[in-house]
């Protein structure tokens, strides 16, 4: 899997998480391992920008997601998922910081940045949260790609909770 993290928002964050956690998504979600996806990490100015530009909406959003070819998880009988582009994940560390501090279990923000890579992730393979069937849907797979992830790095403790509707 071709992932490249980019960070140009000036605010240190752990990258190689960010990196690990989209890796785990898309194994999980059995996307062809040539795949590529971008991580690109920006301030707020700059997520303001792009939230503007492509949504029309005021201020800095937590996470934006761009996709390329999309890209489909393979149905299971499927015998090999097809390769390409994923696209773009953009994160704003400053929005995730604050985002973390006000969730009700509270956590850092570098867990905030890994929830919201996930979420990325998962918009980029066509999953949204519009409707009440599709937001259970996509925030449960969510959920559990966080769990197993952290699992498998032996981090105890609550997995963070959506911070986003």
């Amino acid at each position: 899997m071709a992932i490249d993290v980019n960070n140009e928002s000036g605010t240190d964050i752990d990258e190689q998480a960010v990196l690990d956690v989209a890796r785990y998504a898309l194994a999980r979600m059995r996307i062809h391992p040539l795949s590529e996806l971008s991580v690109i990490v920006v301030d707020a100015d700059a997520m303001e920008q792009l939230h503007i530009q492509w949504m029309d909406l005021p201020g800095p959003t937590d996470v934006m997601s761009f996709p390329m070819d999309e890209l489909r998880p393979p149905a299971k009988d499927e015998e090999e998922p097809p390769q390409g582009l994923l696209g773009d994940i953009v994160l704003c560390p400053e929005v995730a910081k604050r985002q973390g501090e006000e969730a009700p279990t509270g956590h850092s923000m570098d867990e905030e940045l890994q929830l919201l890579t996930v979420h990325g992730v998962l918009h980029l393979l066509g999953y949204d949260h519009e409707e009440p069937e599709e937001k259970a849907e996509m925030f449960g797979l969510q959920a559990a790609i966080i769990d197993g992830w952290r699992g498998e790095r032996g981090i105890e403790g609550p997995s963070p909770a959506p911070t986003f509707t």
